[in-house]
Parts: structure tokens; C-alpha cells; sequence
């Protein structure tokens, strides 16, 4: 692979990823997966690590949840890796015995499903939008070198194993006696985005859509007005829960309060552009009429705004 190659490999994956390093919160990641138990039947694991994939935390960086059901376990989003998916599957079973039988890949970023290998033996589905199993087909293998490179070979041997389901917008289902409502996002985070929504237990699962403790995630490939008006619409569903591709569990504040930054940052943006204005000028003025209402709201506020201003430009 030649030089340029290889630079519009890792420009492409950290694109894909918004990730963005908090070293501290990083270095603290551990390799234990910890079920939480969010309500009757329904679980997480949630990954210490948010940042970028690392060989110490050997590319687990991301969250998946699962749902107990009837006939088997409902699985959203597998890891990052076969390794991973492994170990995601062995906490599984430190609450149940029944096996995984349907996942769910929110979306087309590495961290979200190539640990899908794991399953091969008793998932009999594998789900996604049609959008993000193209862009899966098509960046999956580029993707697979970066984390084995930016790992340090920690995430071993994975095989890439693609969604064999694909699904339209409002598809109702019932999993083993659970009913599941999927949502797609309209590309707002990343082409063809699946949420569910739990209707019975008013729990919304949503990857990359949703955020608790960290700025939105937006992404070049993604559609920031269309982010908006989904977080709207979960917002609408009145969740009681609301389950991130990252972070801790939350709830529908967290959402509310996520479009309405978006929303004031993406107008402030699309007006300075149509002025003619430079980011660096927009962002002075954004820091100077947001920081104080967001700053304690997101903990890496002060770190993402520049790269949000930056980016929402040249979405225009």
C-alpha cells in the first residue's frame, strides 16, 4: 500500500470514528466486561474507553446492549473485534444462557460490528440499513488494517462478517416476545444509522445518534440537519431511558439538550458561511454565546466546538 493510500485510509477511519483521544479517560479503560442490568430483561456493557483504538485497550471502545428475550438474545452492535465480540459474549452468558440469535449493527464504524465473527455459530440474523452495508462492503477491509495497526495486532484475528438482513424505515418486530420498533436516522451520524425503540419499556438504543456525557458525534459522511431532527423525534418518544454507542446510559434531557446545541451551532455556522465569514471568527463567536450554558454540560465541550465549527463548514 502506498503512501497516499495508506494517509486516505487513516483520514477515512478517523472520519468514520469521531474519536477524539481523552487521554485520561482512556488510560483508564480496564478489560473487564461488566454487565449492567438497565431494567427487567435488558442489558449493557459499556466500554471505560471513548477515545481512539489503543493497544491498551486493544480496540474496545464502544458499547453494546442486549435484550433477553423468549427465544434468545437480542444483540445491538457486537464490539470492535472477534476478540472482543468473544468476551462480550461470555458476559452474556454471566446472565443468561440463552444464545444470541438476532444483532443489530447500528451502523457501518469498525467499533460497532466486527466483532459480528463471534456469533456466526447461533445468530441466524444479522441486521442493518442498506446504507451501511454498502459502506461497510466498502471501507470494511481498510478499516480492519487501521485498528490492527493503531492496536498493535492486540485486536488479533477477525474475520469480517457482513449483515444478512436489511431493513427499511419503520419496520416493527417481535423478538422472542419483545416488541422492537426500528427507526433510521436519515444518515444523521453516518449513512443509514438504525435506532430501536423499545415501546413496552420505553427504552430507546441508538449507537452514534445518541450521547450522554460527550459533545454529538458528527461525522463528514454524515447529515447534521437530518441529526437534528432525529434527536427531535426520539425526543417525542419521551424515552425513559437512552442507551449511547458510548458513555453511560442517560435520558431524554440528554437528548433535548444535544439538538439544541447542534441546532445553535449549525445556524450560527450556516449564517456566518452565507456572510462569508471564516471558521475562526464564527468560533469566537460561538465560544463567547454557548460556553457558559454547555461547558458543564459535556466534558469535552471546551476540545470538540472547534472541530464541530470546523466541520459544519464544510458541510455547507
Amino acid at each position: 500500500m502506498n503512501k497516499k493510500n495508506t494517509t486516505k485510509i487513516i483520514s477515512l477511519i478517523f472520519s468514520l470514528l469521531v474519536l477524539v483521544t481523552h487521554s485520561s479517560y482512556a488510560a483508564n479503560a480496564n478489560s473487564d466486561f461488566v454487565v449492567t442490568t438497565i431494567t427487567q430483561n435488558v442489558y449493557s456493557i459499556v466500554s471505560p474507553s471513548k477515545g481512539l483504538p489503543t493497544p491498551e485497550n486493544k480496540g474496545w471502545n464502544s458499547n453494546v446492549h442486549f435484550v433477553v428475550t423468549e427465544k434468545g438474545v437480542l444483540l445491538f452492535d457486537s464490539g470492535s473485534s472477534e476478540s472482543i465480540g468473544n468476551k462480550i459474549k461470555k458476559a452474556i452468558k454471566s446472565v443468561t444462557d440463552q444464545p444470541v440469535r438476532w444483532i443489530i449493527n447500528s451502523h457501518s464504524h469498525a467499533d460497532h460490528w466486527f466483532g459480528n465473527a463471534a456469533f456466526t455459530n447461533t445468530a441466524f440474523e444479522i441486521i442493518t440499513s442498506n446504507k451501511a452495508l454498502v459502506t461497510m462492503k466498502e471501507h470494511g477491509q481498510p478499516s480492519l488494517e487501521f485498528y490492527s495497526k493503531v492496536t498493535k495486532g492486540t485486536i488479533g484475528s477477525t474475520q469480517l462478517v457482513y449483515p444478512t438482513v436489511i431493513l427499511l424505515q419503520g419496520i416493527k418486530r417481535n423478538f422472542g416476545g419483545i416488541d422492537v420498533e426500528f427507526i433510521l436516522s436519515n444518515d444523521g451520524h453516518s449513512p443509514g444509522d438504525i435506532l430501536i425503540w423499545l415501546p413496552k419499556q420505553k427504552i430507546i438504543i441508538g449507537g452514534d445518534v445518541l450521547s450522554s456525557d460527550w459533545m454529538p458525534m458528527i461525522t463528514g459522511h454524515g447529515n447534521v440537519p437530518n441529526l437534528i431532527s432525529m434527536l427531535n423525534t426520539v425526543a417525542k418518544l419521551n424515552p425513559t431511558i437512552v442507551l449511547t454507542g458510548h458513555g453511560k446510559a442517560t435520558n431524554v434531557e440528554s437528548v433535548i439538550r444535544d439538538a439544541d446545541l447542534l441546532s445553535s451551532v449549525w445556524k450560527q455556522v450556516k449564517s456566518d458561511y452565507e456572510k462569508g465569514k471564516k471558521p475562526n471568527e464564527t468560533l469566537k463567536d460561538i465560544e463567547a454565546k454557548l460556553t457558559l450554558k454547555y461547558k458543564l454540560l459535556y466534558n469535552d465541550f471546551s476540545s470538540e466546538i472547534e472541530r464541530h465549527v470546523n466541520l459544519m463548514y464544510k458541510l455547507q
